[in-house]
Formats: C-alpha cells, sequence, structure tokens
C-alpha cells in the first residue's frame, strides 16, 4: 500500500525537477548565451554598473564598441558569478576578428566576502591583450573589482 502511495509523488517530483531544466547548454557544455546573446533586466544592469566597468573598461577596452564592451562586461560578471575556476566565459564582437574571454580563479573569503581574481583576454585582429584584476562579491550579488 506504502509503494502505490510512494509511486505518483516520485513521478511527480520528478516531473517538477525536469521543468527546472533548459534547452539552453550550459556554461560547462560550451553552449547556451553565455556572453554571446546578453539577457539583460533591470536587476543585471545595476549589478553590471556596480562593476564599474570591470577590466574592460580601462585601457584594454580602448577601441571597442559599446556593444563589445558591455558583451565583454558581461562574460567578467559570468565568469566571477557562476563560472568553474579557470574557465573563460567567451564574448563576440561586432566582427570576426574581435572577441575575448574572461576567466576567474577559485573564490576565496576576505572577511564576510567571497572574493575572486579574474582575467579578461581581447583577441583583435590576430593579437592578444590581457588585463588582470580581483573583485569580491556583495551581499547584494554584485560584484565590485578592487583598486
Amino acid at each position: 500500500m506504502v509503494r502505490i502511495a510512494i509511486a505518483p509523488a516520485l513521478i511527480a517530483a520528478l516531473t517538477m525537477l525536469s521543468a527546472c531544466g533548459t534547452t539552453k547548454g550550459s556554461i560547462e557544455d560550451g553552449g547556451g548565451t553565455v556572453a554571446d546573446e546578453p539577457q539583460r533586466s533591470a536587476g543585471s544592469s545595476a549589478i553590471m554598473k556596480s562593476m564599474r566597468g570591470g577590466l574592460i573598461g580601462g585601457s584594454l577596452g580602448a577601441g571597442l564598441s559599446d556593444d563589445e564592451k558591455t558583451r565583454a562586461l558581461e562574460a567578467e560578471y559570468r565568469a566571477l558569478e557562476y563560472a568553474q575556476a579557470g574557465q573563460p566565459v567567451p564574448w563576440k564582437g561586432d566582427s570576426a576578428t574581435v572577441y575575448g574571454e574572461a576567466a576567474a580563479a577559485q573564490a576565496y573569503r576576505v572577511g564576510s566576502q567571497d572574493c575572486r581574481q579574474f582575467t579578461q583576454t581581447v583577441f583583435r585582429n590576430g593579437q592578444s591583450k590581457i588585463a588582470r584584476g580581483t573583485a569580491c562579491r556583495n551581499a547584494d550579488g554584485s560584484w565590485t573589482p578592487l583598486a
């Protein structure tokens, strides 16, 4: 009798869990819209503002369009927030000769904040430039680069 009651509950639970999946690929499998198709919301733009331009906001981003800078900054955020240590988060530029990737190192704790070192690499016309920085996560989910 107990087995009969468990089966429908198990089926319902598995059905609900399967609804949590996504049809887009994950960062791990190289699919989805990691940084090549930004999905912006009001909350994400506030979080992006807190990054104060990130590494791409400095000289590394000179010569990039505003859209390219936004895609690169979104890649930095996704690397800090979601990616495993060392895993690059790619972004695409307006042309095939401009693209890049952001990658974050293992998180570590400073006081009550999680921090990560990270890099941003920009490839332009066959040349690459790399910038390095550190950012710490705030209570509201935003990341603040350290000066």
